[in-house]
């Protein structure tokens, strides 16, 4: 087709135009490079003028602007992690950029968020409740013990303190389940819960720990409770090579026989031109753990003789100055070879004790947890907007322990749960002045397909697959709607179907029997979440929240599915949890002191509370209310001296058909726990610090007509236990960490073993442990 004239003129008024543009870009560089004191680019810094906002920095730390319309003018500059800068242009040389350097700070650092916004925040402009352990917090618990479950259980208010065990039974957060995730890959199984899911990386890979309270449906399906995020590690520095060695020791001092474990770490990191990489490869052995009297703890769910791999790999490519490339592969394994086996105590009256022998079966833990992701960001993609868009999968498998008798199938066993995720992730983040108003708005898209299943080893089914694939999109605004009062608020639509095939249930007895078929098909799961909160900034005195917030979970579904009793799906109670969290809070920072408070109040119409049913848990669907409140508060006493504690107290209730209402159990809801510190900082080499974690007594239930208590209905006895953590820096180069686990060798029973009533369970706590750490950086 012959192409006209006319057609040839508009083409080429078309490109001289964008060659005149591309003129002006190349000849008008005339704005802010913006550069920490390092010298490296700082992206996302915002720049305003007033309350307007003028745009944000990309990957090279550059923003583009108009020098004469604002010459003369303050201009503020503010970038997480880093100090707020005012700069004022004048006689500006043309066509060049102006320079910038800001300077960190470590307060800021410590208080910065990605997990509740999904991107970086200030906890003061955000109404909910966070707890953040960075970097020198999880050195400071992992001194002690390389176990997740305790330094989370010690060090987090509102969180079951730990089992000491490879599970997290009980460790719910404020009386529901919790969503852990490793850089936003969910590790939980909330279609199976197989309370493993704390354990699921090594610490020496962990940057911070990110810790949103109440129920959230950010990340999908499972966060009644709130959230865990590991942030990994990633290089921070222009070396082209660096590292951290570690070598550690464990023993029992009291009685060391058997008792001595070890954990050695490598760490390489560094940037090459565009590339940046983090590497890390770990193994961990745990001891013998014997009681204070130096009698070896009984092997149910135990952490004795057992071994955790972790290894580590993080690449980052810059594309070009607004566009990188972010990957990462984590490896995660955590068996025990146990040398002894469980002679049963009696519960209320002697401890299950350890002996020598060997488990049949294969070894129980989490053989294997594979994470791997992909990120693609980008800024100013337009309008300064922010993108970020990732797949992920999480392969993720944990072995029970072998039953030589089982109760729910027949003749001996051993289960294995097994999870495969896959999803995709998309979300962006625009910023825009609304009339007057700075504002910011995040949306975006979650796919995800879960499969999760649990069969016993031999080969018969326990739970059938559940294959289920979620569709949400999500939106969120945040804006200052006057000066220093903060609005959040959005909402997110789940679309969920799990799909089950045709299954028969496990037989509790010989050729098939107690076995039925049930018709398989799909279960549809829709709702739309909402969440809203107000936050006022003004005072770091008194900074206080309100909010309220919505979580979606499809919880414990394989356990309706292997004690089904009706022929078909749709005869069974399946429908989802619907959470609503309402909170009010507070923050304040003056002179010495930093005190943050709340008081919340949790609903459902539908629960899942475990409840004792012919010697089965099952999941009890009621209508729940849970309420408690938290409190924390620290002072720095000196330079060398600061003291902190905090208290934390949840009680929750489901509502029967009769109008009556029974407490939650001992699985679900934790007694009170009140935890203090006393940090020592006499000079710059030598750091000590003192820990005291308390759980409270708990009395809620009556003995059976069979004069037992039901299980999980036990009652609890206080707990009180002291540990230290000390580090002495030698020089640059070499620094030396000493743990002390239960300083005083106290004798006590975990909140565990006290609440579910079992024989078999009735463990006691672990007696002194020393740990002692040797770094070595370069």
């Amino acid at each position: 087709m012959p192409i006209s004239l006319q057609s040839i003129e508009k083409r080429w008024k078309l490109l001289s135009i964008i060659l005149s543009f591309q003129v002006f870009i190349c000849h008008a560089q005339q704005g802010v490079r913006v550069k920490s004191e390092k010298g490296l680019p700082i992206a996302g810094a915002t720049v305003r003028i007033n309350q307007d906002l003028l745009g944000s920095t990309d990957t090279s730390g550059i923003l583009l602007l108009n020098i004469d319309s604002i010459n003369n003018q303050k201009i503020t500059l503010s970038a997480i992690g880093f100090r707020e800068e005012t700069f004022k242009f004048s006689n500006h040389p043309d066509n060049q950029l102006q320079d910038i350097v800001m300077f960190t700070s470590t307060r800021v650092l410590d208080e910065i968020v990605v997990t509740a916004g999904r991107k970086p925040e200030s906890i003061s402009t955000i109404p909910s409740s966070i707890t953040i352990l960075n970097q020198q917090d999880i050195q400071a618990q992992t001194n002690i013990t390389n176990n997740l479950a305790t330094v989370l259980g010690n060090a987090i208010p509102g969180l079951g303190t730990s089992t000491n065990k490879a599970t997290n039974s009980g460790q719910t957060l404020r009386g529901r389940a919790v969503l852990v995730l490793i850089d936003g890959i969910p590790q939980s199984t909330p279609l199976m819960n197989g309370a493993r899911d704390l354990r699921t990386i090594d610490p020496n890979v962990i940057e911070r720990i990110e810790v949103i309270k109440g129920a959230t449906s950010i990340y999908g399906n499972g966060s009644g409770g709130g959230i865990i995020n590991y942030i990994t590690k990633k290089n921070n520095d222009d070396k082209k090579i660096s590292g951290q060695t570690v070598v550690g020791t464990s023993i029992n001092p009291f009685d060391p026989q058997e008792t001595v474990g070890y954990k050695l770490s490598q760490q390489l990191s560094g940037n090459i031109n565009k590339w940046s990489y983090t590497a890390s490869g770990s193994v961990d052995y745990t001891g013998l753990q014997k009681d204070s009297k130096g009698i070896p703890l009984g092997q149910t769910d135990g952490l004795s003789n057992s071994y955790q791999y972790n290894a580590f790999v993080k690449l980052g490519y810059k594309i070009d100055s607004s566009s990188t490339l972010t990957g990462f592969y984590n490896y995660y394994g955590s068996t025990q070879r146990a040398k002894y086996i469980s002679k049963n105590g009696v519960y209320g009256a002697s401890p299950t004790i350890g002996i020598k022998g060997e488990e049949p079966g294969k070894p129980a833990g989490t053989p294997y947890n594979h994470n791997a992701m992909l990120t693609y960001s980008k800024n100013n993609l337009f309008r300064s907007t922010q993108l970020d868009m990732t797949a992920y999968l999480n392969s993720f498998s944990s072995m029970n322990r072998y039953v030589a008798t089982g109760t729910a199938w027949y003749g001996p066993g051993q289960t294995m749960i097994n999870s495969d995720k896959k999803g995709l992730r998309l979300n962006l983040n625009t910023p825009f002045q609304l009339l007057t108003i700075p504002t910011e708005l995040t949306y975006g898209l979650d796919l995800l397909k879960d499969v999760t299943y649990q069969n016993l080893t031999d080969g018969r089914v326990y739970i059938p697959k559940m294959n289920m694939v979620n569709f949400a999109p999500y939106v969120q605004i945040k804006a200052d709607l006057i000066e220093n009062l903060v609005f959040k608020g959005g909402l997110r639509y789940e679309n969920a179907t799990v799909k089950v095939n045709d299954y028969h249930t496990i037989a509790t007895g010989p050729g098939g029997e107690g076995s039925i078929m049930v018709s398989g098909g799909s279960i549809p799961y829709k709702a739309t979440m909402f969440n809203a909160g107000l936050r006022y900034t003004k005072y770091d005195y008194f900074n206080p929240f309100i909010s309220f917030s919505q979580g979606f979970a499809i919880n414990e579904l394989g356990r309706i599915l292997r004690r089904a009793k009706e022929n078909t799906l749709g005869n069974l109670e399946t429908d989802p949890i619907i959470t609503n969290n309402y909170e009010a809070g507070f923050s304040s920072r003056f002179s010495i002191f930093n005190i943050s408070a709340s008081y919340y109040i949790s609903t459902s119409d539908l629960g899942v509370n475990l409840v004792d049913v012919g010697g089965f848990l099952m999941p009890q669907r009621e209508p729940e209310e849970v309420a408690g409140y938290e409190i924390a508060l620290d002072a720095k006493l000196s330079q060398k001296i600061s003291i902190g504690g905090s208290y934390a107290y949840v009680e929750g209730e489901a509502k029967m058909d009769d109008g009556s209402k029974l407490y939650l159990n001992g699985s679900r809801i934790a007694p009170l726990k009140a935890t203090g510190f006393f940090n020592y900082r006499p000079n710059q080499q030598l750091n000590l610090q003192l820990f005291w974690v308390h759980t409270g007594s708990r009395d809620r239930f009556m003995r059976n007509d069979k004069g037992k208590y039901n299980n999980s209905e036990g009652p609890i006895k206080n707990v009180d236990i002291f540990n230290i953590s000390g580090n002495y820096r030698l020089n640059k180069y070499w620094n030396i960490g000493l743990g002390i686990e239960n300083l005083f060798n106290t004798s006590y029973y975990p909140t565990v073993s006290q609440y579910r009533a079992l024989d078999a369970e009735y463990v006691k706590g672990s007696g002194t442990v020393t740990s002692l750490n040797l770094h070595y950086q370069f």
